[in-house]
Parts: structure tokens; C-alpha cells; sequence
């Protein structure tokens, strides 16, 4: 099926779009949605996420649940792996074409066009799900929270699921920065969860941060919490706090809410079944192949974590990273749980030249190869491996998105329309 003209240019002014970088702030994009008339006022209920890692995953988990519960509900994540309607989701489908196109041109003709790649983005999210008169709508923080686009929203529920350095090119050279921009979408009269999806040290900088913006509630996540959580059908002991994370999230919701009621039994049928492409996912047999987008430090040891606790052999890792990424933290907890990585790339100048990489493998002791061509990487990968083997490819959810098609029925954009890389540019500090 060919790609319907409205669509395609939709995705040429988009990518056009991404030369003004990523800039934070709010002012632009209030004023584009206050010539729209507010939708972000439309969306019911809202839960905000934010995190370094495993918000997507506890978006996912409590867009599910409340849906289970007979409610409307909206999904916004990113990125998206390769198609732009992934990131809007309204009752477990990704929004039409048509739909994101009619949201694009609402956009723009309220001056969109001087907004950033992910603020337009954002305003065209906030647009379709008010069109849409959801009841529910889970939105996930891009990047930070203090000064993203999301946080426009006067959300009843925020969480913030952990926090681990990454992008500190953005957000700061420590710990202790990096939270207090994920924490600034905690606001008055909120009710705040606090995950454990992150560095312990930087909750005590959180659960402060959310009492100094006056939220009426701050549930912080503990051992107890995460072994009550119910199963869910994420691979990786990780996704245990995500799921408990994502629980509180529907016990504060239904505090706001009293009509919403989630009972236990819902929230487990939910979470055994729900989806979240490109984390831990097994797409191929023979040698099994997982995809992961483990990006950073913390989320590599994750995937390490689940690695180590499999019974293929042997593993094999195709490895593709991007060059503003702490790649020896990445590369560490890895090299020790593969018997040999493939250095590669995904189509995109923001990729480390293979070169490059296999040096950063060969020297955290792992046999590596180059072979820049990702698709040939997975082959070479699948031919090591051998039918009792595993191949996973990480590093980067744009490589996921580059590899996943081939193993998988799915919608794909005749073009990739990414988000733009950081650059060292910290936000404005209050």
C-alpha cells in the first residue's frame, strides 16, 4: 500500500522541522495551543511521566490498565520506531493517517510552524486526543521535563519513574541537576509517584522537589510496592518496578477520579498482555533474535541483567549507538554477557562510526567485528549464533527501528523523521 500524498508531506515539513534542534522552553508552544483553543484542557484525566528510564514502558503499563477499565484512553511516547502515528495511540491503535494529517494542518494554521520538531509534535498529539474526546490521557515527557513541550499540561497525576545520567549535555553534569529537571513537572496540588526505576541517591532530591511545588500527595515506591505489583508480560526483572510504578499511577488516578475504578483483576489481564515493541522483545527463533533500545548505562545493565539469565548460546550482540551517548557505560555491562558483538549503525549521522565502537568492544575484552550495514550486521549475527543462539540488537531504539520491520507486520514511513540530537546546550537554570 503506497503512502498517501498529505502524509508524506506532513513528514518533509517535519523533518525540516528538526534543523532547529531541540530547544526547550514553554512560552512557544503555550501560545501555538491558545490559538487552538486549549485541547490540552480536553484530554479528561492525565497522567504526566517522566524519567530516564522505563517511563515508556509505565506509560504503556497504565495506558493499558485504564483501558481495561472500559475508559477512553490516549497514549503519547517517543520516539517512535517507524512509522510517527506510533506516538499517537487512542485505545491501543495507532492514530490514522488522516488523523495525524488533520492534526498537522490544525497545527501549523495556528503557527505551528515556528515550533520545533517535538513541540509540534507534542501541540499535534494534544490536538488529535482532544478530537478524539478521550477520557485518559498518559503522556510521556521527551526530554527533561522541567522545559519540555509536555509540560504545558496541568496534569492531576505526575511520576517521575527514576533518574540515571544520561543527556547530561542537556540537563546537567550530576545526579542531583538531572532530578531537578525531572522534577519539574511536579506541580500544586498534585499527586506525585516516585519510582524505582533509577539511582536510589536521587530520590531524596524528588520526593523535596514535590513537596517544595506543594503536591497534595508523594507516593514513593518501595520494596513492598514492587513485589505487589502485578506480573507483567515485559521480559526483564526491570519491568517489575515499571509495573509498580504504573500501579500507583492508577491508584492516584482513581484517587482524583472516584468514578474510575481499576480493581486488581483488570490491572493483572492488562499487564499480562500488554506490549511495548523494542524492549526485551523477542521478534525471530532459531537463533532467537530480541530487540532492545537500551541507550544508556542503566538501561544497558538491565538488558545484561535478562541476558545473563538466558539459556541460549551462544549470544551475540549487534551493538549501535549514538556518538553523544556515555558509549563505554554502555558497552561495559554487555561485553561481559555475549560471546561476540557486532559493531554497526543505524542510518543516521548521529550514529558512532562502527570503526570506532569495535574499539570501545575490543577493549572492554569483547570479540568484535565491524559490519557497518545493520541489516548485514543481523545476518553475520544470526549465522554466529547458530539455531540454539541468541542475537540481540541494542544500543539505540533507532536501530531497533531500523531491524524491527523486517521480523514484523507493520507500518513504516517511507522516510525516518527522528528526533534531533542533543546538543550542549543546557536549558536556562531557574
Amino acid at each position: 500500500m503506497g503512502i498517501d500524498p498529505p502524509y508524506a508531506a506532513l513528514l518533509a515539513r517535519l523533518f525540516a522541522a528538526r534543523k532547529a534542534g531541540i530547544v526547550f522552553g514553554l512560552d512557544r508552544i503555550a501560545a501555538v495551543l491558545a490559538r487552538l483553543g486549549h485541547p490540552e484542557r480536553r484530554l479528561g484525566l492525565i497522567a504526566h511521566l517522566g524519567g530516564t528510564n522505563g517511563k515508556g514502558s509505565t506509560a504503556v503499563m497504565v495506558a493499558a490498565m485504564a483501558r481495561g477499565a472500559g475508559r477512553r484512553t490516549a497514549l503519547f511516547t517517543s520516539p517512535h520506531l517507524a512509522s510517527l502515528r506510533e506516538r499517537f495511540v487512542v485505545d491501543g491503535v495507532a492514530a490514522s493517517e488522516d488523523a495525524v494529517v488533520a492534526a498537522g494542518a490544525a497545527v501549523a494554521a495556528a503557527g505551528g510552524d515556528a515550533l520545533t520538531f517535538f513541540e509540534q509534535v507534542t501541540a499535534m498529539a494534544l490536538v488529535l486526543f482532544a478530537d478524539a474526546d478521550v477520557e485518559v490521557a498518559v503522556v510521556e515527557v521527551g526530554l527533561g521535563g522541567r522545559l519540555d513541550a509536555t509540560n504545558v499540561l496541568a496534569a492531576p497525576v505526575a511520576a517521575v519513574t527514576g533518574v540515571a545520567l544520561d543527556h547530561q549535555e542537556m540537563l546537567g553534569a550530576d545526579l542531583a541537576a538531572i532530578a531537578a529537571e525531572k522534577a519539574g513537572i511536579f506541580k500544586s496540588g498534585q499527586r506525585v509517584v516516585i519510582g524505582r526505576a533509577g539511582d536510589a541517591a536521587a530520590v531524596p532530591w524528588l520526593r523535596a522537589a514535590a513537596m517544595v511545588a506543594g503536591a497534595a500527595s508523594v507516593r514513593v515506591l518501595d520494596d513492598d510496592d514492587v513485589a505487589w505489583a502485578p506480573v507483567t508480560a515485559l521480559g526483564g526483572d526491570h519491568q517489575h518496578a515499571n509495573a509498580a510504578c504504573a500501579d500507583a499511577i492508577v491508584d492516584a488516578l482513581e484517587q482524583v477520579d472516584s468514578t474510575l475504578r481499576v480493581p486488581r483483576s483488570v490491572r493483572e489481564q492488562a499487564l499480562a498482555r500488554v506490549e511495548h515493541p523494542g524492549r526485551l522483545e523477542v521478534v525471530g527463533s532459531a537463533p532467537t533474535v530480541m530487540l532492545d533500545g537500551a541507550h544508556n548505562p542503566h538501561g544497558a545493565a538491565a538488558l545484561a541483567r535478562a541476558l545473563a539469565a538466558r539459556p541460549e548460546r551462544p549470544r551475540v550482540l549487534v551493538l549501535a549507538v549514538s556518538a553523544d551517548k556515555d558509549v563505554d557505560g554502555i558497552v561495559a555491562p554487555l561485553a561481559g554477557v555475549v560471546e561476540h558483538a557486532i559493531a554497526s549503525r543505524y542510518d543516521q549521522p548521529r550514529a558512532l562510526a562502527p570503526a570506532a565502537l569495535a574499539a570501545r568492544l575490543r577493549a572492554a575484552g569483547c570479540r568484535t567485528d565491524e559490519e557497518p550495514a545493520l541489516a548485514a550486521a543481523v545476518d553475520r549475527a544470526r549465522a554466529l549464533a547458530g539455531a540454539a543462539g541468541l542475537v540481540v540488537v541494542a544500543g539505540s531504539l533507532y536501530a531497533v527501528g531500523e531491524t524491527r520491520p523486517r521480523f514484523r507486520a507493520m507500518a513504516v514511513d517511507p522516510f525516518v523523521v527522528s528526533d534531533p540530537a542533543p546538543t550542549p546546550d543546557p536549558a536556562p537554570k531557574p
